[in-house]
């Protein structure tokens, strides 16, 4: 097919965008900087005048603006920036963020947090959204036009994203098991008594569960006849029936009989507390609940042995699965509209329990501790990398998504103010999600008579045991709680499509095939997730594939990948070239910041937190579960499958590039763009020469 163009003679056939093709030639007297000079025979115009030129279309670089339309857009732009939201705003910023956030000194935590996010993840987050849509191709082939040399970074970032894949969306069965489970008029995860539930159980009901307090209630301290009588007349089975099922056992009212309890039974319990007894091993109904009834974990001695399959889990899997095929098998145009409801709902699930946990008493004492500066804490490094790497797994530059959302925009949307919306709104949810958990917090702390800093976790233990147990002694408690686990899994799921888009996208653009037959290709994709390594993962030691697959999957290997983007697209490609793209789709250069950040600060950050990583790095730890040798090694191999990609991708272009060794790199190391549009250019004066000379046009 052939179209036709206006376009200035000599001037390069600009295929990525719908650049204004219609230019005044320039005679042979034009002293512009941008006057080109001519390798075909001249042919004399006069200045000012159009030319007609015939352009063919290459399928690899598409030219004019019509064939910018042959591939999908977003329906709507709101659709793109709810999909970035989605995608940025993740499990991390509800069960990390807030917790990292009182750990490294509450407020003053927040002065490393912001420095990183301005200086780093900010700017990485921008230059990815402008590649993906200047280029208008997923990982793999916008790295191939970038630089050729460096295709196997694009190769690396879609494997990470499937490795990361395999394991998230079984953190979301969980979720989906809870919603279910939420449906009851007493939580299931709120008393003890259960088949699931051990001597050390103790409910979210119980109203005396620390031994002082008991003391107290039994006059311990006081002489022997004043404690008969205060039992005699005050301690009932009803007061024992108050104590926790873990420290009844613990100082002997076990034994106590369901009529009466006697003196004999006072006096064995404070014996046995001035004994100095400990309920450290105790441990909460919310608890045992997940780990034992949700994860069986306990049936599990470790990877050596995985148990049986559970099968309400891997329903609730399949369930997830099915969600993320009909969210996906249509591309953008079904992915689109679903994340108007998975990306706003969580915004008013947020507030709802936010407004919810202030009115809670004891929430303030949570605030408070996740809000008040301790700047001693900022001489610790420990701090600093921590919210160096938050900042990077929160955003999400490096996983190829955000190349993949950007990719199907109009190519002269206004990715710069995208960029700042999207990853400001990313700010502020992680900020507003430390409030939510924090006044929760406060109040469990209220409850149980402890510390926040007792109560305070982070990973799937805040939001599958700590808030869950704060959630059951709410009045309402079972609308609460199924209103926070609809938010989660709306949370995660916006997640989990952008991380399969980002596979999907970079597969079907290297293999258009793929495209074509998007249902099949996408039905087959979660096919193999569910059952290649799904019903591992819903095993009953599959919580500790889902570790280990979640500490080795996207460290290393994606923090490598982020630095070769930063070195490559700044030094490589160059700054020149990144700021002409951004100037041809938006009118303006990046300013001095971005250039900055790019080539110097980001790639310095990034280095940080990898030499930082790798010295502090220990075999993992799970629980009380010391993962083998041989598991870390599994580990290790599946990171390295990843960054290795990178190394033999380049390593095998060499070696299929002709020409000496210097050729092959300058080759590699020219971008798409330039090679095909210079070759392009020449063939189309050339052909124009040819028909001018046939037409009696004298040179």
């Amino acid at each position: 097919m052939v179209y036709l163009t206006k376009t200035a003679i000599g001037s390069p056939v600009e295929a990525n965008g719908p650049r204004d093709l219609t230019q005044p030639i320039r005679g042979e007297d034009d002293e512009s900087e941008n006057a080109v000079t001519l390798m075909v025979p001249q042919i004399n115009y006069a200045s000012g005048s159009l030319l007609t030129v015939p352009v063919t279309v290459d399928p690899a670089r598409r030219v004019s603006r019509i064939t910018l339309e042959d591939r999908v857009t977003w329906d709507k732009k709101i659709d793109f920036l709810l999909s970035v939201i989605g995608f940025s705003v993740d499990l991390s910023n509800v069960w990390r963020f807030p917790y990292l956030c009182y750990k490294n000194g509450g407020g003053a935590f927040l002065v490393p947090y912001m420095i990183f996010f301005i200086l780093g993840g900010v700017p990485l987050f921008y230059l990815e959204l402008a590649l993906g849509q200047y280029n208008r191709k997923g990982a793999v082939t916008c790295w191939g036009r970038l630089v050729p040399l460096f295709k196997g970074v694009g190769l690396a970032v879609v494997l990470v994203s499937f490795f990361v894949d395999l394991f998230y969306n079984q953190i979301l069965s969980w979720a989906l098991y809870f919603f279910f489970a939420s449906f009851a008029q007493i939580l299931p995860w709120a008393t003890c008594g259960n088949e699931w539930n051990t001597d050390s159980c103790v409910g979210a009901y119980d109203e005396i569960t620390d031994t002082q307090e008991l003391s107290q209630i039994l006059h311990c301290k006081s002489s022997p006849s004043s404690s008969q009588n205060y039992v005699i007349s005050n301690v009932t089975i009803e007061t024992v029936q108050q104590i926790s099922t873990c420290l009844r056992n613990a100082v002997g009212f076990s034994n106590a009989t369901n009529v009466t309890v006697t003196i004999a039974d006072v006096a064995s319990a404070c014996a046995t507390l001035d004994q100095n007894v400990t309920t450290a091993h105790c441990k909460s109904s919310a608890e045992e609940y997940f780990y034992r009834s949700v994860l069986q974990l306990h049936k599990s001695p470790g990877l050596e042995d995985l148990g049986e399959i559970l099968w309400p889990n891997t329903l609730c899997l399949l369930a997830i699965y099915i969600i993320c095929y009909f969210s996906l098998w249509k591309g953008v145009l079904s992915s689109g509209k679903v994340v108007w409801f998975t990306a706003i709902f969580p915004y008013i699930g947020l507030l709802a329990l936010l407004i919810r946990g202030v009115t809670l008493p004891g929430s303030s004492d949570g605030i408070a501790y996740y809000l008040t500066p301790d700047f001693s804490k900022l001489s610790s490094s420990q701090v600093w990398i921590d919210a160096a790497t938050q900042v990077f797994f929160s955003l999400g530059p490096g996983f190829g998504v955000l190349l993949a959302f950007a990719s199907y925009n109009k190519f002269n949307n206004n990715v710069y103010y995208d960029a700042l919306l999207t990853s400001s709104i990313n700010l502020l949810t992680s900020f507003l999600s430390g409030l939510v958990i924090f006044s929760v917090l406060g109040y469990m702390a209220w409850k149980v008579k402890k510390n926040v800093a007792d109560v305070a976790r982070e990973g799937p233990g805040l939001v599958f045991v700590v808030y869950p147990e704060a959630l059951a002694t709410m009045p309402g408690s079972t609308f609460w709680s199924i209103f926070f686990f609809l938010m989660l899994l709306t949370i995660g799921l916006d997640s989990s499509f952008a991380g399969s888009e980002a596979v999907i996208t970079g597969v079907s653009d290297e293999v258009p095939l793929f495209e074509k037959h998007r249902e099949i290709f996408v039905g087959c994709l979660f096919s193999f997730y569910f059952f290649a390594a799904g019903l591992v993962t819903c095993t009953q030691g599959g919580f500790y594939i889902v570790q280990l697959l979640d500490t080795y999957a996207a460290s290393y290997s994606l923090m490598l990948a982020v630095f070769l983007e930063c070195i490559a697209v700044s030094w490589i490609y160059g700054q020149k070239r990144i700021c002409q793209d951004i100037q041809e789709m938006l009118g303006f250069i990046p300013g001095l910041f971005w250039r900055v950040c790019w080539r110097w600060v980001s790639p310095a950050a990034v280095l940080f937190i990898i030499v930082y990583g790798l010295a502090t790095y220990s075999p993992l730890e799970v629980n009380e579960y010391q993962y083998p040798t041989w598991a870390n090694a599994i580990g290790w191999s599946i990171a390295a499958s990843s960054m290795l990609c990178m190394p033999l991708t380049a390593i095998y272009k060499i070696i299929r590039t002709p020409g000496t060794f210097l050729q092959r790199i300058k080759i590699l190391t020219t971008p798409y763009r330039d090679t095909k549009a210079e070759k392009r250019r020449q063939e189309l004066l050339l052909e124009e020469s040819q028909k001018m000379n046939r037409n009696g046009i004298h040179t």
